[in-house]
């Protein structure tokens, strides 16, 4: 009898201290809300994914979904300070604590996932890298761009692919590489590169921010896999989780059918499980992540599902006119999945 009144005390003891890690969020998010605003690295500049209106708000996916975390946090898409950053800067600022997460446009690799001290929480965009070329100059092909001047980014993927292909079909170029996107486009337009070479999104991006658009063309071909999402520092389980689930529950939102005009008609009158779960009328997933069981409602009626983010930010009524393509939910045809959220 003894001993198994020593075991069940043992067994409370272990409980007692499970229970109590789980109830304590981890340093990111105590800094976050001791600080009382989230602090998100972004683009410095680019269509679709995070650039300044006319009022000099910033917009765009990156954007919104920094917004969109901020609202899981506090429930307020104004507690969030933008940090534009580089490509070159991006990765240092988020490994000295400059900025909680970074939201830019920055792909998975599997060296930036080792080496860097980082990690990518979950796609949340996939691209592809291309080339835009002026309409006239008759090119259909990147391999007939012999000798050809191809404007690049600095600190990119895009740098090393070009390399790559170019090497690969022994075809010579010339480089000329440059710092920041807004950079490139004065250089396009003055003929100093007969090309440039980045991911197709931000190839339109850049095509929508031209004196006459229509005088330009993004190739069809793509020659790399680029799956952007989101990056935070090593060594903290609980914020990355965060900000992986969060992910998930906006892709999640979409694939269940709701959108900012819905979510509380279905928050109060849904028998569906998972999106009980999902809007907080049952508490568990809050509860795993240390928020309000809310938390995800909150964020659909501030900035709505994927494919709402998706179609305002860059859709086909916007200037930068990108179609979903392989960002389509899985049961359109496209990549987007969110994992099961029970």
């Amino acid at each position: 009898m003894f001993w198994k009144r020593g075991l069940r005390a043992a067994l409370a003891a272990l409980c007692v201290l499970g229970f109590g890690g789980a109830a304590q969020a981890g340093p990111t998010l105590d800094q976050v809300r001791a600080r009382g605003t989230l602090v998100c690295g972004i683009h410095t500049g680019v269509a679709g994914f995070a650039l300044p209106d006319s009022r000099g708000v910033w917009q765009g996916l990156d954007v919104e979904l920094c917004r969109g975390l901020a609202v899981a946090i506090f429930n307020d898409a104004n507690r969030v300070r933008f940090v534009p950053l580089s490509s070159s800067t991006r990765f240092t600022a988020l490994g000295s604590g400059e900025v909680d997460v970074l939201f830019r446009t920055s792909t998975q690799t599997m060296l930036r996932d080792t080496t860097l001290g980082l990690r990518h929480a979950t796609t949340y965009f996939y691209d592809g890298h291309g080339f835009l070329v002026r309409a006239n100059m008759g090119v259909q092909r990147v391999r007939d761009m012999a000798d050809a001047t191809i404007c690049l980014i600095q600190g990119t993927t895009n740098e090393q692919v070009t390399a790559d292909y170019f090497r690969s079909v022994n075809v010579r170029f010339r480089p000329v590489v440059f710092e920041r996107l807004d950079q490139v486009l004065p250089a396009l337009q003055a003929g100093r590169c007969d090309a440039f070479g980045s991911d197709a999104s931000q190839l339109a991006a850049a095509r929508s921010q031209m004196a006459n658009p229509r005088e330009w063309v993004v190739l069809p071909e793509r020659f790399s896999k680029e799956p952007y999402g989101a990056y935070v520092r090593r060594g903290d389980e609980d914020w990355f989780e965060l900000v992986r689930w969060y992910t998930y529950a906006v892709i999640e939102a979409e694939e269940q059918g709701i959108t900012r005009a819905n979510a509380e008609e279905m928050r109060r009158t849904s028998t569906n499980p998972n999106t009980r779960r999902l809007l907080g009328v049952t508490p568990e997933l809050g509860q795993a992540l240390k928020l309000d069981p809310a938390w995800a409602y909150n964020v659909i009626r501030a900035i709505g599902n994927y494919g709402e983010i998706y179609e305002r930010t860059m859709g086909e009524n916007t200037p930068v006119a990108l179609p979903r393509g392989p960002n389509h939910l899985w049961t359109n045809g496209g990549l987007m999945y969110a994992l099961p959220m029970r």
